[in-house]
């Protein structure tokens, strides 16, 4: 299967693209990714790059996973005409698309709200879509597993254990299951991420 990554240091940061694939593997799927990130950049500098129109309609990718810029998180209207314009040419492909979810910075949890809001509204105008709710799952597991820490150094970004949790998180909304994990570490991250899913699947 091939996926394509279209995002900012949200996604590319400890090369998450790379660490889904691994699970993907580990879980007995042939997996090929292509990222196309670029730092502080949203879905408004991408949709006017050609490397995306052309890797959109000719790359043949099963999956589509676009993400939007997490830190400031605002403009929403701009998220979603610049979202509604990379969708014209994902429409002429076989590809599924995934929307991920980001997170909130580290000192404002409250901000989750809006941007779960913005993702699940960005789902409705894109036929098809699917939301993975990866801030959800982040503030989930932070809540039951204090001692870990999701978030790098600066505060926004993922550390190595919060990139894993946004990798279970894709997996489980693409494929609707928990992804087999080794370690008691990686197994509460699967975990949460599938039981994430399936709640924010039932609800949305």
């Amino acid at each position: 299967m091939k996926f394509l990554f279209i995002g900012n240091s949200h996604t590319y940061y400890n090369d998450m693209p790379h660490l889904f694939q691994r699970i993907c593997e580990e879980n007995g799927m042939d997996a090929e990714v292509t990222m196309l990130a670029h730092g502080g950049k949203g879905l408004d500098f991408h949709r006017a790059e050609p490397e995306v129109r052309f890797n959109i309609l000719y790359g043949n990718y099963d999956y589509i996973i676009l993400q939007h810029l997490a830190h400031p998180f605002d403009d929403e209207d701009m998220m979603f005409e610049s979202a509604a314009e990379i969708d014209r040419y994902i429409q002429n492909t076989r590809s599924k698309k995934v929307l991920y979810m980001t997170w909130a910075q580290k000192n404002n949890p409250s901000g989750q709200a809006r941007m779960t809001k913005a993702y699940k509204e960005l789902s409705k105008k894109l036929s098809g879509s699917v939301v993975a709710p990866v801030g959800i799952a982040w503030w989930r597991f932070l809540e039951g597993n204090p001692p870990v820490d999701l978030f790098d150094s600066d505060g926004r970004h993922a550390s190595p254990i919060g990139s894993q949790l946004v990798a279970y998180t894709l997996f489980s909304t693409m494929f609707g299951r928990r992804a087999d994990a080794k370690g008691s570490l990686n197994q509460s991250l699967s975990q949460t991420a599938f039981e994430t899913v399936c709640e924010f699947q039932k609800n949305n």
